[in-house]
């Protein structure tokens, strides 16, 4: 059975409740506060990993900034399950930068509404870096947003492709501190038939001040902050 079906079905009963809440949430979310929006995403998505006979073994979280320190969050993509895992095990609210053909999707919409997510035409550079500066902004404020640098997923298990600087410019415009993240064995999620049980790892990395990469050019952000998600992955992984 596919996995995203055996999730629907074995909470059929509790998503035209949760659902109606995420829309009103995503319809005036300033009218709510940004922890309680978090909340209600975290728990539908939790209930999705634990209806989808997936283990999510997580460390680090000791690492994540508590809300209104404002940090931005980069880490590798294997696939759509990334986002799942990462609002069902972070704590501290974020918005995400995500690819524009996301828009219109259910519940992916209402999430992004809620979290006040950016969407962005990686063919658009001028709406990009009007996303990119969005972003800066809010951080500035406190708010925390996560990035894949890596523009889009890899489609080589837990190898990763390469981190473009120009997302780093966020963290160092906005002079905010980085929280790497690695993820080992998320790509068979969707990419595996069937729906036999699965682990899938999330590692939160420790923080990096702004200190230590003050001065350094964006893509030498990107290759250090490459560098540290590649170690873990080699150290958590059986496949590198």
């Amino acid at each position: 059975m596919n996995r995203i079906l055996l999730m629907v079905l074995r909470n059929i009963t509790k998503v035209p409740v949760l659902y109606t809440k995420l829309c009103r949430y995503a319809k005036n979310p300033d009218q709510y506060p940004e922890q309680e929006r978090w909340n209600h995403i975290s728990h539908i998505l939790q209930l999705a990993v634990k209806s989808g006979n997936l283990d999510l073994q997580v460390t680090g979280t000791e690492y994540i900034p508590a809300p209104g320190q404002g940090f931005m969050m980069y880490a590798n993509h294997q696939g759509m399950f990334d986002v799942v895992a990462i609002a069902a095990t972070c704590p501290t609210p974020l918005g995400a930068v995500l690819k524009k053909e996301l828009q219109g999707i259910p519940f992916v919409q209402q999430i992004s509404d809620c979290t006040k997510s950016f969407p962005i035409d990686r063919e658009d550079v001028r709406q990009s870096l009007t996303v990119i500066q969005n972003v800066i902004e809010e951080v500035k404020k406190g708010r925390n947003y996560l990035i894949f640098p890596e523009g889009t997923r890899s489609k080589n298990g837990n190898n990763m492709g390469e981190f473009h600087g120009g997302s780093f410019r966020c963290a160092l415009k906005a002079k905010c501190p980085i929280l790497p993240v690695a993820f080992v064995d998320s790509f068979k999620v969707l990419d595996q038939k069937g729906s036999k049980q699965l682990s899938v790892q999330i590692h939160y990395l420790p923080l990096i001040p702004y200190e230590e990469f003050a001065g350094l050019k964006a893509t030498e952000v990107a290759t250090m902050v490459k560098s540290r998600i590649e170690e873990a992955i080699r150290t958590h992984s059986s496949d590198i």
